[in-house]
């Protein structure tokens, strides 16, 4: 079936009187919205105080509240996820060496990380059972070069954080997690937070925690977090101390924080509606020929957030043309990880070998609409959709 006779099946599928089968785009996204009340009276602690910014009254409130929320020493708040995980980068990765290693198969803008702080990315291939790098694959790429190792938990459970662990212990090598994805989870070593050197999570609207737009890190290092709020404040360690090098505006504002704080009030009822989404798109998918949703580990606590959905062999379409069907009708699926980052043209030195797990994964599978803006009967709406590009293939 051609493209024009899928897009003319899929608009008689489409309610009467609608040009889409949503009229309301579904997206990927959380959007968790905390109740407006609580929002406020937290805004009005600062707004009272006249403290807006510069480590105010809420930022202290939502370090300290994550760090207990992640068993850890130590919580610095900034105002990106990104800058966070720039911050860090330059904190750990040892002098005199270039390579950072980290997976092609993770956020589009990862690699560029690595170039802000003048480091070479070397990407390594992942485990097709996890789709994160493994203490396998990231053996494979050590070397004499290496100054840190970057191990990104994947959208659904979480890396090789014991393999990982050990590979820091045998080459005295830092490690830094990029947990966004991983805030609730934990694995059988513990609660997510407290691992290698550093963790590093997103506070931005589209993650289980939102903050509007931020970031966080936790350590059980107190030189570490020593280090990390003087860089997110200019290098500044008193009102005209400048003791590092390299420091930039990177604070969180105490708005983002208030908003944060609030959510973080709500966190179980979010995993709660998360697990009754999670667990509709699980019973109903496995009625559908062609797709297999990758299921959480929920031999731990988990967010339940993401749905991401593998395209099997017997799938009618590509990935990437089911992801424009969808999308051509507001369902607002995301292909996961694609193109991999060493397929990417960058204007930066990189080193890449093949990568042909990668390669291969970064071909089937697609997130799903999932969030606090998701409805069971969207859901509904979504499988019959589903579905109906099966049979009518």
């Amino acid at each position: 079936m051609d493209r024009s006779m899928i897009k003319k099946d899929v608009k008689f599928l489409a309610q009467q009187g609608n040009d889409k089968y949503f009229s309301v785009p579904k997206s990927t996204s959380s959007l968790a919205q905390p109740d407006f009340i609580s929002f406020l009276q937290y805004s009005n602690l600062f707004y009272a105080e006249g403290h807006y910014t510069n480590n105010g009254v809420l930022v202290r409130q939502l370090e300290q509240r994550l760090a207990r929320f992640h068993k850890t020493e130590f919580c610095r708040v900034f105002c990106s996820g990104f800058w966070a995980i720039v911050l860090a980068i330059k904190t750990l990765a040892i002098n005199g060496k270039k390579e950072i290693l980290m997976p092609s198969l993770t956020y589009r803008r990862m690699a560029d990380i690595a170039a802000w702080v003048g480091l070479k990315p070397r990407f390594c291939e992942v485990d097709p059972q996890t789709l994160a790098m493994s203490e396998q694959t990231v053996r494979q790429c050590i070397n004499s070069e290496t100054s840190l190792i970057l191990a990104v938990h994947p959208i659904i459970n979480c890396c090789d954080v014991k393999g990982i662990l050990n590979l820091r212990e045998e080459y005295n090598i830092p490690v830094l997690f990029d947990s966004v994805e991983s805030v609730y989870e934990s694995t059988s070593q513990g609660k997510i937070g407290g691992f290698g050197d550093v963790e590093c999570f997103s506070l931005h609207a589209s993650k289980l925690l939102n903050g509007f737009e931020g970031g966080y890190i936790t350590t059980n290092n107190a030189e570490i977090a020593k280090k990390l709020s003087a860089l997110r404040n200019f290098g500044f360690t008193g009102q005209d101390d400048v003791i590092f090098s390299g420091g930039m505006n990177a604070k969180l504002n105490e708005i983002h924080a208030a908003m944060a704080l609030a959510n973080l009030d709500n966190l179980e009822k979010l995993i709660s509606d998360n697990k009754i989404r999670y667990e509709y798109y699980k019973r109903r998918l496995k009625e559908i020929s062609g797709v297999r949703l990758v299921e959480f580990d929920e031999t731990y606590p988990t967010s339940y957030k993401n749905i991401l959905i593998e395209l099997l062999d017997d799938w009618p379409f590509e990935r990437d043309l089911t992801v424009e069907i969808l999308n051509d009708q507001n369902i607002l699926a995301r292909a996961y990880y694609s193109p991999p980052l060493h397929k990417k043209a960058m204007n930066y030195p990189y080193i890449s070998t093949e990568l042909p797990i990668t390669d291969n994964l970064a071909k089937k599978f697609i997130l799903l609409p999932c969030g606090d803006f998701i409805t069971c009967d969207d859901i509904e709406k979504i499988i019959l959709f589903l579905k109906f590009l099966y049979d009518r293939a």
